[in-house]
Protein backbone atom coordinates (compact mmCIF):
# COMPACT_ATOMS: atom_id res chain seq x y z
CA UNK A 1 0.00 0.00 0.00
CA UNK A 2 1.58 3.60 -0.62
CA UNK A 3 2.39 5.60 2.10
CA UNK A 4 0.18 8.11 3.88
CA UNK A 5 0.86 11.71 1.78
CA UNK A 6 -1.33 14.32 0.32
CA UNK A 7 -0.93 12.04 -3.06
CA UNK A 8 -1.43 8.89 -1.41
CA UNK A 9 -3.51 6.47 -2.81
CA UNK A 10 -4.42 2.70 -2.85
CA UNK A 11 -6.21 0.15 -5.18
CA UNK A 12 -7.55 -3.53 -5.31
CA UNK A 13 -4.14 -4.80 -6.42
CA UNK A 14 -2.74 -3.53 -2.73
CA UNK A 15 -5.03 -6.90 -1.08
CA UNK A 16 -4.81 -10.38 -2.00
CA UNK A 17 -8.54 -10.72 -1.46
CA UNK A 18 -11.31 -8.60 -1.99
CA UNK A 19 -14.81 -9.21 -0.87
CA UNK A 20 -17.99 -7.23 -2.06
CA UNK A 21 -19.87 -7.02 0.57
CA UNK A 22 -23.52 -7.68 -1.14
CA UNK A 23 -21.77 -11.11 -2.56
CA UNK A 24 -20.76 -11.56 0.81
CA UNK A 25 -25.04 -11.14 2.13
CA UNK A 26 -24.50 -7.36 3.52
CA UNK A 27 -28.08 -5.88 2.81
CA UNK A 28 -27.89 -2.85 0.44
CA UNK A 29 -31.37 -1.73 1.08
CA UNK A 30 -30.84 -0.81 4.42
CA UNK A 31 -33.18 -3.08 6.36
CA UNK A 32 -30.77 -5.34 8.18
CA UNK A 33 -28.18 -4.82 10.22
CA UNK A 34 -24.92 -5.53 8.34
CA UNK A 35 -22.81 -5.77 11.40
CA UNK A 36 -22.11 -9.38 11.46
CA UNK A 37 -21.45 -9.27 8.27
CA UNK A 38 -18.83 -7.09 8.07
CA UNK A 39 -17.38 -8.73 11.53
CA UNK A 40 -17.42 -12.14 9.84
CA UNK A 41 -15.35 -10.87 6.79
CA UNK A 42 -12.75 -8.34 7.88
CA UNK A 43 -9.61 -9.95 7.65
CA UNK A 44 -6.03 -9.44 7.01
CA UNK A 45 -4.38 -8.35 3.57
CA UNK A 46 -8.18 -8.00 2.81
CA UNK A 47 -10.28 -5.38 0.90
CA UNK A 48 -14.11 -4.78 1.73
CA UNK A 49 -16.38 -2.83 -1.12
CA UNK A 50 -18.87 -1.53 -0.83
CA UNK A 51 -21.43 -1.19 -3.66
CA UNK A 52 -23.95 1.63 -4.45
CA UNK A 53 -26.70 1.19 -1.73
CA UNK A 54 -27.43 1.92 2.22
CA UNK A 55 -26.12 -0.01 4.52
CA UNK A 56 -27.83 0.03 8.54
CA UNK A 57 -25.21 -0.95 11.34
CA UNK A 58 -26.58 -1.11 15.04
CA UNK A 59 -23.19 -2.24 16.18
CA UNK A 60 -19.64 -1.46 16.01
CA UNK A 61 -17.37 -3.51 13.73
CA UNK A 62 -13.52 -4.33 15.96
CA UNK A 63 -10.39 -5.62 14.34
CA UNK A 64 -6.85 -4.96 15.72
CA UNK A 65 -3.50 -5.93 15.50
CA UNK A 66 -4.24 -6.46 11.59
CA UNK A 67 -1.87 -5.24 8.73
CA UNK A 68 -3.37 -3.86 5.65
CA UNK A 69 -7.45 -3.69 5.77
CA UNK A 70 -9.26 -1.65 3.17
CA UNK A 71 -13.17 -0.32 3.42
CA UNK A 72 -14.12 1.51 0.58
CA UNK A 73 -17.89 2.49 -0.50
CA UNK A 74 -18.86 3.41 -4.53
CA UNK A 75 -21.66 4.91 -3.77
CA UNK A 76 -22.31 3.76 -0.41
CA UNK A 77 -24.24 5.24 2.64
CA UNK A 78 -23.84 3.71 5.81
CA UNK A 79 -26.84 4.23 8.38
CA UNK A 80 -26.29 3.93 11.80
CA UNK A 81 -28.90 2.84 14.44
CA UNK A 82 -29.97 6.11 16.71
CA UNK A 83 -29.05 6.11 20.15
CA UNK A 84 -31.64 3.86 21.63
CA UNK A 85 -31.37 0.86 19.18
CA UNK A 86 -27.58 0.93 18.48
CA UNK A 87 -25.76 -1.59 20.45
CA UNK A 88 -24.42 -1.76 24.40
CA UNK A 89 -21.18 0.06 23.78
CA UNK A 90 -22.95 3.06 21.46
CA UNK A 91 -19.53 4.13 21.06
CA UNK A 92 -18.24 3.34 17.24
CA UNK A 93 -19.48 2.29 13.56
CA UNK A 94 -15.31 1.37 12.89
CA UNK A 95 -12.92 0.63 15.69
CA UNK A 96 -9.65 -0.09 13.67
CA UNK A 97 -7.07 -0.75 15.75
CA UNK A 98 -6.36 0.14 19.86
CA UNK A 99 -3.76 1.76 21.57
CA UNK A 100 -2.81 -1.53 22.84
CA UNK A 101 -2.72 -3.08 19.86
CA UNK A 102 -3.05 -0.89 16.72
CA UNK A 103 -3.35 -1.91 13.08
CA UNK A 104 -1.28 -0.99 10.38
CA UNK A 105 -2.50 0.15 6.65
CA UNK A 106 -5.34 1.15 6.63
CA UNK A 107 -7.72 2.57 3.81
CA UNK A 108 -11.15 4.16 4.73
CA UNK A 109 -12.53 5.94 1.68
CA UNK A 110 -16.39 6.51 0.14
CA UNK A 111 -19.06 7.17 2.47
CA UNK A 112 -21.66 9.26 2.67
CA UNK A 113 -23.11 8.71 6.16
CA UNK A 114 -26.86 9.25 7.30
CA UNK A 115 -27.46 10.63 10.62
CA UNK A 116 -30.29 12.75 10.03
CA UNK A 117 -32.59 10.62 12.50
CA UNK A 118 -33.21 12.24 15.99
CA UNK A 119 -30.99 10.86 18.98
CA UNK A 120 -28.17 9.95 16.20
CA UNK A 121 -24.84 9.96 15.86
CA UNK A 122 -21.98 8.23 16.34
CA UNK A 123 -17.99 7.57 16.21
CA UNK A 124 -17.58 6.89 12.59
CA UNK A 125 -14.42 5.69 12.44
CA UNK A 126 -11.58 5.06 15.14
CA UNK A 127 -8.58 4.27 13.80
CA UNK A 128 -5.07 3.97 15.57
CA UNK A 129 -2.27 2.38 13.37
CA UNK A 130 1.54 2.07 13.35
CA UNK A 131 1.56 3.52 9.66
CA UNK A 132 -0.28 4.49 6.29
CA UNK A 133 -3.47 5.34 7.37
CA UNK A 134 -5.71 7.02 4.36
CA UNK A 135 -9.19 8.33 5.13
CA UNK A 136 -10.58 10.16 2.30
CA UNK A 137 -14.57 11.34 0.96
CA UNK A 138 -16.25 10.86 4.49
CA UNK A 139 -19.85 12.96 4.58
CA UNK A 140 -21.30 12.84 7.92
CA UNK A 141 -24.78 14.25 7.15
CA UNK A 142 -26.85 15.00 10.53
CA UNK A 143 -26.97 16.99 13.42
CA UNK A 144 -24.79 14.39 16.53
CA UNK A 145 -27.47 14.76 19.14
CA UNK A 146 -27.32 11.40 20.51
CA UNK A 147 -24.41 12.84 23.05
CA UNK A 148 -21.75 9.49 22.24
CA UNK A 149 -18.46 10.28 21.07
CA UNK A 150 -17.70 12.50 18.06
CA UNK A 151 -16.82 11.15 14.65
CA UNK A 152 -13.62 10.34 14.35
CA UNK A 153 -9.99 9.62 16.12
CA UNK A 154 -7.31 9.21 14.68
CA UNK A 155 -4.17 8.08 16.10
CA UNK A 156 -0.18 7.60 14.58
CA UNK A 157 1.21 4.91 17.03
CA UNK A 158 4.82 4.66 15.37
CA UNK A 159 6.69 7.91 15.65
CA UNK A 160 7.74 7.11 12.02
CA UNK A 161 4.43 6.67 10.52
CA UNK A 162 2.42 8.73 8.74
CA UNK A 163 -1.33 9.18 7.71
CA UNK A 164 -3.66 11.27 5.61
CA UNK A 165 -7.27 12.54 6.46
CA UNK A 166 -8.74 13.90 3.21
CA UNK A 167 -12.12 15.27 2.99
CA UNK A 168 -13.56 14.22 6.00
CA UNK A 169 -16.26 16.22 6.61
CA UNK A 170 -19.20 16.80 9.22
CA UNK A 171 -20.39 20.62 8.71
CA UNK A 172 -23.63 19.81 10.99
CA UNK A 173 -21.54 19.79 14.36
CA UNK A 174 -23.19 18.44 17.33
CA UNK A 175 -25.52 19.96 20.61
CA UNK A 176 -24.64 19.91 23.88
CA UNK A 177 -24.89 16.78 25.90
CA UNK A 178 -27.68 18.38 27.64
CA UNK A 179 -29.88 18.35 24.91
CA UNK A 180 -29.32 14.66 24.04
CA UNK A 181 -30.48 11.39 25.70
CA UNK A 182 -27.19 10.83 27.19
CA UNK A 183 -26.56 13.10 29.99
CA UNK A 184 -23.37 11.33 31.01
CA UNK A 185 -21.02 13.01 29.03
CA UNK A 186 -19.14 16.11 29.79
CA UNK A 187 -19.92 18.85 27.79
CA UNK A 188 -20.48 16.24 24.01
CA UNK A 189 -18.97 15.35 21.17
CA UNK A 190 -15.46 16.03 20.04
CA UNK A 191 -15.08 16.38 15.87
CA UNK A 192 -12.24 14.52 15.42
CA UNK A 193 -9.49 13.67 18.22
CA UNK A 194 -5.91 12.66 18.49
CA UNK A 195 -4.76 11.69 22.07
CA UNK A 196 -1.65 11.06 23.71
CA UNK A 197 -1.54 7.45 21.70
CA UNK A 198 -0.34 9.90 18.45
CA UNK A 199 3.45 9.62 17.81
CA UNK A 200 3.50 10.13 14.17
CA UNK A 201 2.91 12.21 11.45
CA UNK A 202 -1.06 13.51 9.93
CA UNK A 203 -2.09 15.65 7.63
CA UNK A 204 -6.07 16.85 7.54
CA UNK A 205 -6.61 18.26 4.06
CA UNK A 206 -9.65 19.71 2.63
CA UNK A 207 -11.46 18.66 6.21
CA UNK A 208 -14.69 20.36 7.12
CA UNK A 209 -16.12 20.48 10.82
CA UNK A 210 -18.59 22.56 12.04
CA UNK A 211 -19.70 23.40 15.38
CA UNK A 212 -19.35 20.72 17.97
CA UNK A 213 -19.63 21.57 22.34
CA UNK A 214 -16.16 19.60 22.83
CA UNK A 215 -13.76 20.68 20.22
CA UNK A 216 -13.59 20.25 16.80
CA UNK A 217 -10.66 19.41 15.39
CA UNK A 218 -8.55 18.21 18.58
CA UNK A 219 -4.84 16.95 19.07
CA UNK A 220 -4.51 16.88 22.39
CA UNK A 221 -1.40 14.49 23.09
CA UNK A 222 2.10 15.81 23.47
CA UNK A 223 3.48 14.11 20.77
CA UNK A 224 3.30 13.55 17.00
CA UNK A 225 3.13 16.01 14.04
CA UNK A 226 -0.18 17.62 13.28
CA UNK A 227 -0.51 19.18 9.81
CA UNK A 228 -3.96 20.65 8.77
CA UNK A 229 -4.04 21.90 4.72
CA UNK A 230 -7.14 23.53 3.82
CA UNK A 231 -11.02 22.97 4.88
CA UNK A 232 -13.37 24.69 7.13
CA UNK A 233 -13.47 24.63 10.30
CA UNK A 234 -16.13 26.58 13.03
CA UNK A 235 -18.33 27.27 15.64
CA UNK A 236 -16.85 24.65 18.03
CA UNK A 237 -16.61 25.03 21.85
CA UNK A 238 -12.84 25.06 23.27
CA UNK A 239 -11.37 26.01 19.67
CA UNK A 240 -12.32 24.86 15.93
CA UNK A 241 -8.74 23.80 16.02
CA UNK A 242 -6.84 22.89 18.44
CA UNK A 243 -3.45 21.63 19.10
CA UNK A 244 -0.82 20.25 21.17
CA UNK A 245 2.47 17.84 19.84
CA UNK A 246 5.73 17.89 18.89
CA UNK A 247 4.95 20.04 15.69
CA UNK A 248 1.66 21.80 13.96
CA UNK A 249 0.96 23.49 11.17
CA UNK A 250 -2.18 25.30 10.17
CA UNK A 251 -2.36 26.61 6.74
CA UNK A 252 -4.76 27.84 3.47
CA UNK A 253 -7.83 27.22 6.59
CA UNK A 254 -10.50 29.23 6.66
CA UNK A 255 -11.74 29.23 10.73
CA UNK A 256 -15.09 31.62 11.65
CA UNK A 257 -17.04 31.95 15.04
CA UNK A 258 -20.21 33.10 13.62
CA UNK A 259 -22.92 31.48 16.13
CA UNK A 260 -23.10 29.48 19.25
CA UNK A 261 -25.24 26.57 19.34
CA UNK A 262 -23.04 24.24 21.57
CA UNK A 263 -23.41 26.45 24.87
CA UNK A 264 -20.24 27.65 25.33
CA UNK A 265 -18.13 29.97 26.64
CA UNK A 266 -14.46 30.58 24.85
CA UNK A 267 -14.98 29.42 21.29
CA UNK A 268 -11.46 30.58 20.06
CA UNK A 269 -11.14 29.96 16.49
CA UNK A 270 -7.79 28.65 16.68
CA UNK A 271 -5.82 27.60 20.41
CA UNK A 272 -2.41 26.76 20.44
CA UNK A 273 -1.89 24.71 23.41
CA UNK A 274 1.93 22.79 24.01
CA UNK A 275 4.48 21.80 21.41
CA UNK A 276 8.14 22.85 20.27
CA UNK A 277 6.93 24.61 16.90
CA UNK A 278 3.50 25.81 15.30
CA UNK A 279 3.22 27.50 11.99
CA UNK A 280 -0.24 29.01 11.42
CA UNK A 281 -0.07 30.65 7.85
CA UNK A 282 -2.34 31.58 4.94
CA UNK A 283 -5.14 31.52 6.97
CA UNK A 284 -8.38 33.52 7.49
CA UNK A 285 -9.75 33.75 10.59
CA UNK A 286 -13.33 35.56 10.72
CA UNK A 287 -15.22 35.98 14.29
CA UNK A 288 -17.75 38.27 13.73
CA UNK A 289 -19.75 36.31 16.69
CA UNK A 290 -16.30 36.83 18.99
CA UNK A 291 -16.59 34.21 22.26
CA UNK A 292 -13.19 34.05 22.96
CA UNK A 293 -9.79 34.86 21.18
CA UNK A 294 -9.60 33.99 17.36
CA UNK A 295 -6.21 32.89 17.92
CA UNK A 296 -4.88 32.03 21.79
CA UNK A 297 -0.79 31.18 22.16
CA UNK A 298 -0.71 29.30 25.24
CA UNK A 299 1.78 28.80 28.21
CA UNK A 300 3.20 25.51 26.81
CA UNK A 301 3.61 26.63 23.26
CA UNK A 302 7.41 27.03 22.80
CA UNK A 303 7.94 28.56 19.70
CA UNK A 304 4.66 30.18 16.98
CA UNK A 305 5.22 31.85 13.62
CA UNK A 306 1.85 33.53 12.26
CA UNK A 307 2.38 34.73 8.59
CA UNK A 308 0.32 36.00 5.57
CA UNK A 309 -2.79 35.56 8.15
CA UNK A 310 -6.02 37.77 7.95
CA UNK A 311 -8.03 37.43 10.87
CA UNK A 312 -11.68 39.67 11.84
CA UNK A 313 -12.75 40.00 15.26
CA UNK A 314 -15.98 42.35 16.67
CA UNK A 315 -13.92 42.57 19.71
CA UNK A 316 -15.60 41.12 22.82
CA UNK A 317 -12.08 39.52 23.56
CA UNK A 318 -8.67 39.96 21.96
CA UNK A 319 -8.30 38.82 18.50
CA UNK A 320 -4.79 37.48 19.36
CA UNK A 321 -3.99 36.53 22.55
CA UNK A 322 -0.41 35.33 23.96
CA UNK A 323 0.03 34.06 27.19
CA UNK A 324 2.22 34.67 29.69
CA UNK A 325 4.95 31.13 29.44
CA UNK A 326 4.60 31.17 25.75
CA UNK A 327 7.57 31.13 23.98
CA UNK A 328 8.86 32.82 20.97
CA UNK A 329 5.60 34.22 18.63
CA UNK A 330 6.68 35.86 15.36
CA UNK A 331 3.69 37.70 13.62
CA UNK A 332 4.75 37.95 9.87
CA UNK A 333 2.95 40.34 7.24
CA UNK A 334 -0.79 39.95 8.45
CA UNK A 335 -3.39 41.94 9.27
CA UNK A 336 -6.07 42.15 12.13
CA UNK A 337 -9.24 44.03 11.79
CA UNK A 338 -10.56 44.44 15.24
CA UNK A 339 -14.14 46.37 15.25
CA UNK A 340 -14.82 46.05 18.77
CA UNK A 341 -13.42 47.74 22.06
CA UNK A 342 -10.68 45.24 22.56
CA UNK A 343 -7.45 44.24 21.69
CA UNK A 344 -5.99 43.01 18.42
CA UNK A 345 -2.95 41.96 20.62
CA UNK A 346 -2.44 41.10 24.17
CA UNK A 347 0.99 39.74 24.60
CA UNK A 348 1.00 38.67 28.52
CA UNK A 349 3.92 37.83 31.00
CA UNK A 350 7.40 38.49 31.13
CA UNK A 351 8.63 34.86 29.53
CA UNK A 352 12.12 35.02 27.67
CA UNK A 353 10.52 34.52 24.87
CA UNK A 354 10.60 37.70 22.72
CA UNK A 355 7.50 38.93 20.09
CA UNK A 356 7.94 40.51 17.15
CA UNK A 357 5.69 41.95 15.04
CA UNK A 358 6.58 42.39 11.12
CA UNK A 359 4.69 44.16 8.64
CA UNK A 360 1.71 43.55 10.56
CA UNK A 361 -1.39 46.10 10.25
CA UNK A 362 -4.18 46.81 12.83
CA UNK A 363 -7.67 48.49 11.24
CA UNK A 364 -11.33 48.74 11.79
CA UNK A 365 -13.61 50.56 13.81
CA UNK A 366 -12.80 49.82 17.59
CA UNK A 367 -13.51 52.37 20.01
CA UNK A 368 -11.53 52.61 22.73
CA UNK A 369 -14.22 51.86 25.87
CA UNK A 370 -13.48 49.64 28.44
CA UNK A 371 -9.85 49.13 25.77
CA UNK A 372 -7.75 51.54 25.20
CA UNK A 373 -4.95 50.40 23.25
CA UNK A 374 -4.89 48.32 20.35
CA UNK A 375 -1.45 46.34 21.26
CA UNK A 376 -1.06 45.74 25.05
CA UNK A 377 2.76 44.16 25.55
CA UNK A 378 3.90 43.37 29.09
CA UNK A 379 6.57 40.90 27.78
CA UNK A 380 10.04 42.21 27.79
CA UNK A 381 12.38 41.91 24.39
CA UNK A 382 9.22 42.96 21.82
CA UNK A 383 9.80 44.30 18.51
CA UNK A 384 7.10 46.06 16.36
CA UNK A 385 8.79 46.98 12.77
CA UNK A 386 6.62 48.23 9.49
CA UNK A 387 3.78 47.96 12.02
CA UNK A 388 0.33 49.92 10.99
CA UNK A 389 -2.24 51.10 13.29
CA UNK A 390 -5.12 52.74 11.79
CA UNK A 391 -7.77 53.17 14.90
CA UNK A 392 -9.86 55.78 14.17
CA UNK A 393 -13.37 54.73 16.04
CA UNK A 394 -15.52 57.01 18.54
CA UNK A 395 -13.88 57.24 22.26
CA UNK A 396 -10.23 56.97 23.45
CA UNK A 397 -8.55 54.60 20.85
CA UNK A 398 -4.80 54.01 21.76
CA UNK A 399 -2.11 52.50 19.65
CA UNK A 400 -0.01 50.56 21.72
CA UNK A 401 0.70 50.94 24.85
CA UNK A 402 4.11 49.31 26.60
CA UNK A 403 5.05 48.41 30.09
CA UNK A 404 8.08 45.60 30.29
CA UNK A 405 11.45 46.89 28.62
CA UNK A 406 14.24 46.78 26.00
CA UNK A 407 11.25 47.29 22.62
CA UNK A 408 12.30 48.69 19.24
CA UNK A 409 9.40 50.27 17.28
CA UNK A 410 10.62 51.08 14.03
CA UNK A 411 9.74 52.03 10.56
CA UNK A 412 5.73 51.63 11.25
CA UNK A 413 2.55 54.23 11.47
CA UNK A 414 -0.01 55.21 13.73
CA UNK A 415 -3.12 56.98 13.10
CA UNK A 416 -5.44 56.61 16.03
CA UNK A 417 -8.48 58.43 18.30
CA UNK A 418 -5.88 59.33 20.97
CA UNK A 419 -2.38 58.67 21.80
CA UNK A 420 -0.82 56.32 19.79
CA UNK A 421 2.04 55.54 21.42
CA UNK A 422 2.14 55.17 25.23
CA UNK A 423 5.28 53.79 27.31
CA UNK A 424 3.79 52.86 30.79
CA UNK A 425 6.54 52.10 33.40
CA UNK A 426 8.63 50.53 30.62
CA UNK A 427 11.91 51.29 29.77
CA UNK A 428 14.64 51.00 27.27
CA UNK A 429 12.75 51.67 24.58
CA UNK A 430 14.11 52.79 20.83
CA UNK A 431 11.18 54.56 18.83
CA UNK A 432 13.09 55.82 15.30
CA UNK A 433 11.85 56.34 12.01
CA UNK A 434 7.88 56.19 13.28
CA UNK A 435 5.32 58.40 12.18
CA UNK A 436 2.02 58.75 15.10
CA UNK A 437 -0.92 61.05 15.09
CA UNK A 438 -4.33 61.44 17.45
CA UNK A 439 -6.97 62.52 15.70
CA UNK A 440 -8.06 64.33 18.80
CA UNK A 441 -4.71 66.22 18.60
CA UNK A 442 -3.60 64.78 22.09
CA UNK A 443 0.01 63.98 22.57
CA UNK A 444 2.02 61.04 20.11
CA UNK A 445 3.55 59.58 22.53
CA UNK A 446 3.09 59.26 26.03
CA UNK A 447 5.51 58.32 28.82
CA UNK A 448 4.47 57.94 32.32
CA UNK A 449 6.43 58.79 35.17
CA UNK A 450 7.62 55.98 36.53
CA UNK A 451 9.12 54.85 32.65
CA UNK A 452 12.84 54.22 32.52
CA UNK A 453 14.81 55.64 29.42
CA UNK A 454 13.14 56.17 26.09
CA UNK A 455 15.11 56.95 22.92
CA UNK A 456 13.54 58.36 20.11
CA UNK A 457 15.40 59.26 16.31
CA UNK A 458 13.54 60.47 12.86
CA UNK A 459 10.17 60.37 13.70
CA UNK A 460 7.27 62.35 13.12
CA UNK A 461 5.22 63.36 15.74
CA UNK A 462 2.33 65.75 15.77
CA UNK A 463 0.95 65.98 18.70
CA UNK A 464 4.30 65.95 20.81
CA UNK A 465 6.06 64.08 23.51
CA UNK A 466 4.28 64.26 26.76
CA UNK A 467 6.95 62.79 29.31
CA UNK A 468 5.59 62.99 32.50
CA UNK A 469 8.74 61.17 34.13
Amino acid sequence: MASASTDASASESDYSNVVDMVEAGADPNGNESITSVVQQNIAEDTLLKFPEGEYYMDDQVRFTGFNNVGIVGDGATLVPADYHTFGSSRARLFRLGTNNNPGGSVWFEGFEVDQTASDTGIRVISAEVTDELVVRDVFVHGVHDSGTWGPALFNITDPDGSGIIDCFHAFDGAVHVDETPNSGRWRGATGIVLNGEHQGDITFKDCILGGFPGTGLYASGNNGRISVEGGWYENSATASIRLSGNEGSIENTIIAVDENNVQANGQHAIRLDQGNQFTVSNVTVDVPQQNGEAIRIMGGAESTTIANTRVVAEGQSAAIRVDDGAGEVDFVNSEVEINGSSYAFRILGDSPGAVSLEDVSVVGDAGGSPIQPAIFCERNNCQFEGLSVEQLGEGRRRGIELRGSDYLIADSEFETSRIPITVHNGSDVTIENTTAEAADGSSSVRIHNRSGSVSMENNEFPGGVDDRR
